[in-house]
């Protein structure tokens, strides 16, 4: 089995091999072959069997070209995991309005089509409260994301831009967050994720500190639900919690596209990860391609 994963353009800055390689490993050790190859190169990607966006870090900062690869690859007939249809769906964060919608917990969430004062003052009425955070809806590693105190000047980098405008959650800074991750619908490992003091951003590029857990009691149902109102089933997800201001778990992403899995801090976990994606690969094989 011929794998590709993608992985960040030469000019994204993050280190990724944290993540890529224990991945890449695990499904090595399993007996495919992996090559990385960068989203951005336009290569053709025939000669493979699976297409795996898993490290395809950065291409929140150039969507329409993001889009443009996933039209080719449905061009192209490639097999894609996560499928092409859920890589559409879960890139823009207005999904967590969708969760919410269907039911499911999420962190209160307004989408504002031209981030200006008047829709900052707009969104703290309907929020019902003046300390907030804005986000881009397409977004990865705190993007654009500023937290904003009431007298906080405004945030002129993202002034005029389509955002999120979310409450703060006051758990952040102790408990931080929880990312339950599963492989092929089935629960495999969870980390909290923790900001250093007097930081709000868990991810390790801003020295969060990550380490394994059991998930807190009742995550594993909202994960469900957040898994079951995507619009298919995935291979691979990370749902990130956190325990919002009403003091209930809430969910903040559904992670489909290149999630980190912190395969590190879970090592048990690789065989798992590896036989999902392989069982993924087999099964698209045997599906005529007008069913895929």
């Amino acid at each position: 089995m011929k794998l590709a994963v993608l992985i960040p353009d030469a000019a994204y800055a993050v280190e990724w091999r944290w993540a890529y390689d224990i991945e890449a490993q695990a499904l090595v050790d399993a007996g495919a072959q992996v090559e990385p190859i960068r989203w951005t190169d336009e290569r053709d990607l025939g000669a493979f069997d699976l297409i795996l966006p898993l490290v395809a870090w950065g291409y929140h900062k150039d969507f329409e070209r993001w889009l443009r690869l996933l039209d080719r690859l449905e061009a192209e007939s490639a097999i894609v995991e996560n499928p092409l249809p859920l890589l559409r769906w879960n890139g823009d964060k207005a999904y967590l309005a969708e969760l919410g919608a269907k039911g499911v917990p999420t962190v209160p969430t307004m989408i504002v089509d031209l981030l200006d004062e008047q829709s900052l003052r707009r969104a703290r009425d309907t929020l019902g409260c003046s300390d907030i955070v804005v986000k881009p809806p397409v977004s990865a590693s705190a993007y654009g994301t500023f937290r904003l105190r009431e007298r906080d000047p405004f945030p002129e980098p993202v002034r005029g831009w389509r955002m999120l405008v979310q409450p703060w959650i006051e758990t952040i800074t102790n408990s931080g967050e929880y990312s339950l991750i599963y492989f092929a619908g089935q629960f495999s490992h969870s980390v909290s994720k923790v900001p250093l003091p007097g930081e709000f951003r868990v991810q390790p590029e801003f020295g969060g500190i990550i380490t394994r857990c059991d998930p807190p009691a009742g995550a594993q149902e909202v994960a469900v639900a957040a898994l079951s109102a995507a619009p298919s089933p995935s291979t691979y997800a990370r749902v990130d919690l956190i325990v919002g201001n009403d003091e209930g778990l809430q969910v903040m992403e559904l992670e489909l596209i290149e999630p980190a899995l912190f395969l590190a801090q879970a090592p048990d976990a690789c065989p798992s990860f590896a036989r999902a994606v392989l069982a993924a690969a087999e099964r698209a094989h045997e599906q005529p391609l007008a069913d895929r």
